[in-house]
């Protein structure tokens, strides 16, 4: 689950920044790609992490970081939820070259879903070859607690949407992705011996994408456990489609933060969920730091747009 809006203003409103409806995508890709390059000189990262609720402060510890502001980008819209700093920022962690998304704007502060994946599509054309995106969610599954981390071996979209309805670019990517693989079985494995050398509990299961941002009721949360999800959050999912779309390898991990709706008591409440998203972000930073370290070296392959 995401944490609530801050009240904190921004010098441009996230209309400034939209992409009108006939806009090119492939356009719009090679001119943020273009600005990106020109605010940070040349970026040589294979790794690209999206660092969600509770994990902003490992764009803190990249060496040699450069940054950029989501909103001094054309056409990206700038975050405008607590916790979610709006930043990429590009430098060397744990012996990797990374570029990190500091933070991600969500379906329900009103930004289409182009915008809500374009930062992923500007991370592809930048080179990156393996992307790790990290999200809080809510229990579904009866087994998970509070403080929990869970590893995505796939996803369940019922957000209503799909950020590849329209026109196909096919240099960004073929008109039917296969999404039978949408999370990397070598990289979750990987992963996984990651978490136990460290000592670090995991579990494992399916991420259900939901719009938001109210809160599932008791009665969805009974539906999503038929349906097969052990998560829900409102993230992710048009991030990893797009991800794949352009042939991106991609690892899912997610901060369980509080229990669905019906399975524990009292009423659910933001504050609560961000200070749990907040106590496990040591064991995420941990298992993600360990995880980037373990990766062979990789390639970069600038996508030529």
């Amino acid at each position: 689950m995401t944490p609530p809006r801050s009240d904190r203003l921004h010098d441009r409103a996230p209309a400034a920044h939209a992409a009108g409806p006939q806009a090119d995508p492939l356009t719009i890709v090679r001119e943020v790609a273009h600005a990106a390059r020109a605010a940070l000189g040349p970026v040589e990262a294979a790794v690209g992490l999206v660092l969600g609720s509770g994990l902003g402060g490992v764009a803190h510890q990249i060496e040699g970081a450069r940054r950029v502001s989501y909103a001094d980008l054309p056409h990206l819209a700038p975050s405008t939820v607590a916790g979610h700093q709006g930043e990429l920022v590009v430098g060397h962690w744990q012996g990797k070259q990374v570029a990190a998304l500091a933070g991600r704007v969500h379906r329900y502060e009103g930004h289409d879903w182009n915008q809500v994946t374009l930062p992923i599509r500007l991370l592809a054309a930048l080179g990156v070859q393996v992307l790790v995106v990290t999200n809080a969610a809510g229990a579904v599954h009866t087994g998970m607690q509070p403080g929990d981390l869970m590893l995505i071996r796939d996803h369940i979209n019922l957000t209503g949407g799909n950020p590849l309805i329209g026109p196909n670019e096919p240099a960004l990517g073929p008109r039917f992705p296969d999404m039978t693989a949408a999370y990397d079985a070598v990289l979750a494995d990987l992963a996984w011996r990651v978490a136990k050398a460290h000592g670090i509990r995991l579990c494992q299961g399916v991420y259900c994408g939901l719009v938001g941002p109210s809160y599932e009721t008791p009665a969805e949360v009974k539906m999503l456990a038929i349906l097969g999800a052990d998560a829900v959050g409102m993230s992710t999912v048009a991030e990893v489609i797009v991800a794949r779309h352009m042939g991106l390898r991609v690892l899912g991990l997610s901060c369980v933060t509080n229990l669905g709706a019906g399975l524990g008591e009292g009423e659910l409440d933001h504050g609560h969920v961000a200070e749990v998203a907040r106590d496990a972000t040591a064991q995420m930073t941990r298992l993600v730091a360990g995880f980037v370290a373990a990766l062979p070296d990789l390639a970069v392959a600038p996508r030529v747009l």
